[in-house]
C-alpha cells in the first residue's frame, strides 16, 4: 500500500531543481500512505513528473522503489495496491518468454512486464487486486491512469490553470503552486444528501474522482481525458442475473467458501505482520475464520469496544475470537479518546466525509498499527449477499405503498414523526422482550422517522433514494446549490432484468460501496500507516455472488444466507444470530453533552451567514430541535458540522 502523485504541463517547471521540489512537497503531505520510502521521477522535455510514497508490504527491498521502469524501459510508474496473484501472471510471462529476468519479486514489476507483454488494459483484465496507479508511456508520451474494479484505491485527477494533476488524495494535488480550489456547490449539495461526495465529482471545481473499474489517458496534445471502462459493475450484475446459478444450495455454499478461501488466502500474502478486523458480526467472523483455517498460527484480530448500550459488538468478536482461537486484542474506548479523533477527519478525509463511523473506525485502525502492518476486513458482504435491513424493507414497503393513495401515505407520515423517536424506542425495547432475535432491530425511532420521510414517493428508485438521503432537499439548504446527475439520480446505469432489491443492492455497490464504506477505511487506515485489504472484493467471488439466486442471499427473511452458511462451517449458528448493529458512536448523545459548545461555534448564527454556504435558519432550527430532544437530527448536522471543520482546515492551509 503506497500513495502517489504527480501532474504533466509543460511550462509548469521552471528549473529542474524546483520541479523536484514541487514534486516533493506533493508526495510530503501524504507521508502516511508509505512512510518507509520516497521516489520520484520526472521528464521536463515532456513534461511529467511522478512522486511515491511506499509502505513496504511486498518485496521489502530496493528493487521494490518507485517510480519504477518497466525492462524494456518504454513504462514508468507510480503505483499504490496488491496484485494478489501476480505470481500467477509472472509465470504466464515466463512461459511466454515475455520476461527473461526479474530484478525482485514485487508486484509493480509484474505489472509493468505485462504492460511491456500485453499491453495496459489486457494486463489489468488478468490482474486480481486493489490498486490506483499513474504510468507514462515514454514511446507515446500518454499519461494512464486506472482504478481497481471496485474502488479500493482512490485517484484524484483534473486540470488546474493549465496543469494535469493527479493523486491518491486531494492534499497532495493541492500542494501544487498552481492550485486555486474553489468549492463546488453542486458536489455540496450532493454531500448532503449522501453524507459523502460521489464520484465522478469532488469538493473542488475541475477536480474528479476517477470512476472504479475505469482507465483514463491524457497527453499534451489531447488534453481531454479519455476514460473507457475495462470492467462495469453494472454489467456484471445484469450478466449475473440473467446467467443464474442452477446447483444445488449445497454446492453453491461449496463454490462460495472455495472462492472466498483463495480470495483470502491470496490476500494472506505478505512480507510484514498482518491481521483482522472482527466484529463478531458475519462478514468479519466470515474472513477470520478462514484466515485461521489456512494459518499455521493465531491470526491476530482486532475489535474496539464501547461502554454506550447499543454501539458495543467487542463481547461478540471476542466471543468468536475464543471459538477460532485467534490472537484477539480488544480495546474499549471512552468517549474522550473517540472524541480526540475529530480533531483530526477533516485533515483525513480531505474533503467533507460525514458517516460517523469513521470515528471508531480510525481506532480500530490505530489499535491494530500498533501490533500488524496489513489487516483484512469483511466490509462489502452486505453488498454483495443483500444484508442491509433496506433492502427488505424497502421491497416490503414499496410493495404495500403502491396500493395506497399518496395522500394517505402522508398522513401516515405526520403520524409516525408525531411521536419522538426516543418515544419509538422505549415502545420498541418493550415488545423485543416477546419478539424473537432475528425480529430485533436496533435505533428502531430514527428508522421510523426516516421511513416516514419517504412514504410519498413515486417509485422504488425514489423510495431507495429517499432512505439513503440525508437531507431530501439539498438545494433548500446550500445557498445557490443543485445535484448534478449520479448514478442514483439521473444517470442511472441499464439494470435491465434486475428486481427492486438488486437495484438496490447493485448501485449500494456502484456508489455507498467505493464513496463511503472503501473511502471510509482507506483514510483511516492510511492516516496510520495501515494497509487493508477486502476479500469479499475479490473480482471473481463479485462475480460469483451476482449469479446466486436472491433465494440464496435473502432466505425466508434471513440476509446473507449462503454466506452464513459457510461462516457457520466454522463458528456455531448461536454465536452469530442477533440483530445487526451499525459500527458507529452515539453522536446524538454527544452533540448534546461534550461536543455541544464545539458544535454550537461551527453552527452559530453568525458563523453560517458569514461563511454563506448554507441557510442558517434551517440549520439553526434543526439545532434546536435536536438539542431540545424533539427530533434527532445528527445525520443532518453531522454533514453540516464537518464540512464547516473542514472548511476551517481549509482556511488554516491557505494561512500557512
Amino acid at each position: 500500500m503506497c500513495g502517489f502523485t504527480g501532474y504533466l504541463g509543460q511550462g509548469a517547471w521552471g528549473v529542474s531543481e524546483q520541479a523536484s521540489r514541487t514534486l516533493a512537497r506533493m508526495a510530503d503531505t501524504i507521508i502516511s500512505r508509505g512512510p518507509d520510502d520516497f521516489g520520484i521521477w520526472q521528464d521536463e522535455v515532456a513534461g511529467i513528473g511522478l512522486a511515491h510514497r511506499r509502505l513496504s508490504i511486498v518485496d521489502l527491498s530496493s528493487a521494490g522503489h518507485q517510480p519504477m521502469f518497466s525492462a524494456s524501459g518504454r513504462y514508468v510508474i507510480a503505483f499504490n495496491g496488491e496484485i494478489y496473484n501476480h505470481l500467477d501472471i509472472r509465470a504466464e510471462l515466463e512461459r511466454s518468454s515475455a520476461a527473461a529476468s526479474w530484478r525482485g519479486h514485487s508486484d509493480t514489476e509484474t505489472l509493468l512486464a505485462g504492460f511491456d507483454a500485453w499491453g495496459i488494459r489486457k494486463t489489468l483484465e488478468q490482474a486480481v487486486g486493489m490498486f490506483a496507479f499513474a504510468v507514462w508511456d515514454r514511446q507515446s508520451n500518454t499519461l494512464t491512469l486506472a482504478r481497481d474494479r471496485l474502488g479500493e484505491k482512490p485517484l484524484y485527477y483534473g486540470w488546474m490553470n493549465g496543469v494535469f494533476l493527479f493523486g491518491s488524495e486531494l492534499k497532495a494535488l493541492k500542494a501544487h503552486p498552481v492550485w486555486k480550489g474553489e468549492v463546488d456547490r453542486g458536489a455540496l449539495s450532493l454531500y448532503m444528501r449522501h453524507n459523502y461526495i460521489p464520484t465522478p465529482y469532488s469538493i473542488y471545481k475541475g477536480i474528479s474522482k476517477l470512476r472504479p473499474g475505469c482507465l483514463l489517458t491524457v497527453s499534451l496534445a489531447q488534453r481531454e481525458p479519455a476514460i473507457a471502462a475495462y470492467w462495469s459493475g453494472a454489467k456484471v450484475a445484469v450478466e449475473g442475473v440473467a446467467n443464474i446459478f442452477t446447483g444445488s444450495a449445497h454446492q453453491a455454499v461449496n463454490d462460495l467458501e472455495v472462492l472466498l478461501k483463495d480470495a483470502v488466502r491470496q490476500q494472506m500474502m505478505a512480507d510484514v505482520p498482518l491481521g483482522a478486523f472482527l466484529s463478531g458480526g458475519v462478514d468479519s467472523s466470515t474472513v477470520v475464520a478462514l484466515m485461521q483455517a489456512q494459518s499455521s498460527r493465531p491470526v491476530q484480530t482486532f475489535t474496539i469496544g464501547f461502554n454506550e448500550e447499543g454501539y458495543n459488538e467487542a463481547v461478540h468478536a471476542k466471543a468468536v475470537a475464543k471459538h477460532l482461537g485467534t490472537d484477539h486484542t480488544e480495546l474499549y474506548v471512552t468517549a474522550e479518546q473517540a472524541l480526540a479523533v475529530i480533531p483530526r477527519l477533516p485533515s483525513l478525509y480531505d474533503e467533507p466525509f460525514s458517516d460517523s463511523s469513521q470515528i471508531p473506525t480510525f481506532l480500530v485502525s490505530q489499535l491494530a498499527r500498533q501490533h500488524v502492518t496489513v489487516a483484512l476486513s469483511g466490509d462489502a458482504g452486505d453488498e454483495l449477499f443483500c444484508g442491509y435491513n433496506r433492502y427488505q424493507m424497502t421491497a416490503n414497503l414499496w410493495r404495500k405503498l403502491a396500493a395506497v393513495p399518496r395522500p394517505m401515505r402522508r398522513m401516515a407520515a405526520m403520524m409516525l414523526t408525531s411521536v419522538a423517536p426516543q418515544s419509538w424506542d422505549r415502545f420498541a425495547a418493550r415488545l423485543a422482550a416477546l419478539a424473537p432475535s432475528t425480529a430485533r432491530f436496533a435505533n428502531v425511532g430514527d428508522k421510523l422517522h426516516k421511513g416516514a420521510d419517504v412514504l410519498s414517493c413515486q417509485s422504488s428508485d425514489a423510495l431507495y433514494l429517499g432512505l439513503v438521503s440525508h437531507w431530501h432537499d439539498p438545494a433548500s439548504i446550500v445557498i445557490g446549490g443543485h445535484e448534478p446527475p449520479t448514478l442514483l439520480n439521473g444517470d442511472l446505469p441499464d439494470l435491465e432484468g434486475l428486481d427492486d432489491v438488486q437495484r438496490m443492492m447493485v448501485l449500494d455497490m456502484l456508489n455507498y460501496l467505493p464513496d463511503d464504506i472503501l473511502t471510509k477505511v482507506d483514510r483511516a487506515a492510511m492516516g496510520v500507516s495501515l494497509e487493508t485489504r477486502v476479500p469479499f472484493l475479490d473480482h471473481r467471488v463479485a462475480e460469483f455472488a451476482w449469479t446466486l439466486p436472491q433465494s440464496m442471499k435473502l432466505h425466508h427473511g434471513q440476509a446473507k444466507w449462503a454466506l452464513r452458511q459457510v461462516l457457520y462451517r466454522y463458528v456455531p449458528k448461536e454465536m452469530i444470530e442477533r440483530p445487526k448493529m451499525g459500527f458507529g458512536v452515539p453522536i446524538g448523545d454527544w452533540l448534546r453533552g461534550p461536543l455541544r459548545e464545539w458544535a454550537e461555534n461551527l453552527l452559530s448564527e453568525e458563523r453560517l451567514n458569514s461563511d454563506g454556504f448554507f441557510n442558517s435558519s434551517i440549520v439553526r432550527a434543526k439545532w434546536n430541535e435536536h438539542l431540545g430532544g424533539k427530533r434527532n437530527w445528527q445525520y443532518q448536522l453531522w454533514d453540516v458540522l464537518m464540512f464547516q471543520a473542514w472548511l476551517d482546515e481549509e482556511r488554516r492551509l491557505t494561512l500557512l
